[in-house]
């Protein structure tokens, strides 16, 4: 009978540990430079958003009071470091090398582009519900609070003010805490404030190499705004999780469904802003009666995108079954 062969070694087990960290950062990067999509939702679907939370939640007095101490290891382990820096990575590399992608498919295929990210959402939804564990009427409640709260949010018009520092390191803070809540769109929030197309631009400035000093000062606001807004709501998030997860759960679904309203395929731009950046048009939704493209195109998307969040969530749930073994 052939030796069976031997178990993969802990450091290959890391490694290869730290390449899926960084596709799904990757991932949630790409879902991020979409207005509609919630780099949250592709971590919940992937099955490592608790752990998300709870690493950046752990950015406290405890890692300063080590790092004091020059208990170095210790503090990386507390923070879960090695697990932030590769889904970092991943992060930055979505953000960076799809954001012109995103805005070419928004510009020019943008009913098709809604339709698979309408399908993902959809999903996703589906599998929040599957986290509560018993309804009530609270839960109840807070969930369609939280779908009309949503649905108002995703049909309010977009300001076109150029923004102050100030006012970029404030939305950045607003914009990263719906980032890691599914449903929410972070790019969404950027997007309403007149925040989304200004710092996507300098992104694909800096992906081709053209970084002026008042570009890196906005980037550098933006990214202290992120770090700020992280450091303080993933602690409240953690809390609610902990103590309250179900009305929690019921809230984040609300949010998703609500979010449907701007995902919704059949919009087109009104005739005075036709012409205007992406950023600065008006919407207006169109009944299937009188849409002019083949709406089978975008079921068949919507349909495709749904039945993949499926899989990708089963092969997330095994992933991470399989990470928390010892």
């Amino acid at each position: 009978m052939p030796d069976s062969p031997p178990p993969p070694s802990p450091v290959a087990a890391t490694w290869t540990a730290d390449i899926v960290n960084v596709l799904r950062g990757y991932l949630m990067g790409a879902a991020d430079t979409v207005p509609g999509v919630s780099g949250g939702t592709v971590a919940l679907i992937l099955g490592h958003y608790q752990r998300l939370v709870t690493a950046i939640s752990h950015f406290d007095s405890t890692a300063l009071h080590m790092l004091r101490q020059r208990q170095l290891r210790a503090a990386a382990v507390h923070c879960d470091l090695r697990f932030l820096i590769a889904l970092g990575i991943g992060v930055a590399t979505g953000i960076l090398t799809l954001a012109s992608l995103m805005h070419w498919l928004l510009d020019h295929r943008m009913p098709e582009t809604l339709s698979v990210f309408f399908g993902l959402v959809l999903a996703s939804s589906m599998i929040v519900a599957q986290q509560i564990r018993r309804w009530s009427a609270g839960s109840i409640t807070l969930g369609l609070l939280a779908v009309v709260s949503a649905y108002a949010l995703c049909s309010l018009t977009p300001t076109a003010t150029e923004p102050s520092l100030g006012f970029i390191f404030l939305a950045a803070m607003i914009a990263i805490c719906a980032m890691i809540l599914p449903g929410i769109s972070g790019a969404f929030i950027l997007l309403l404030l007149g925040v989304y197309q200004p710092i996507t631009g300098l992104i694909k400035d800096l992906a081709h190499g053209q970084l002026t000093t008042d570009a890196l000062i906005k980037l550098s606001t933006f990214a202290l705004g992120c770090a700020l807004g992280l450091a303080l709501f993933s602690r409240l998030l953690r809390w609610l999780l902990a103590r309250y997860r179900d009305p929690t759960f019921a809230v984040l679904l609300g949010l998703m469904l609500g979010s449907l309203r701007r995902l919704w395929p059949l919009q087109q731009a009104t005739p005075e802003t036709l012409d205007a950046k992406f950023s600065q048009r008006q919407w207006v939704l169109v009944s299937p009666a009188d849409w002019p493209g083949s709406l089978w195109l975008l079921l068949g998307l919507a349909l495709a995108a749904c039945v993949g969040v499926l899989v990708f969530e089963q092969l997330g749930r095994r992933l991470s079954q399989h990470e928390e073994r010892p």
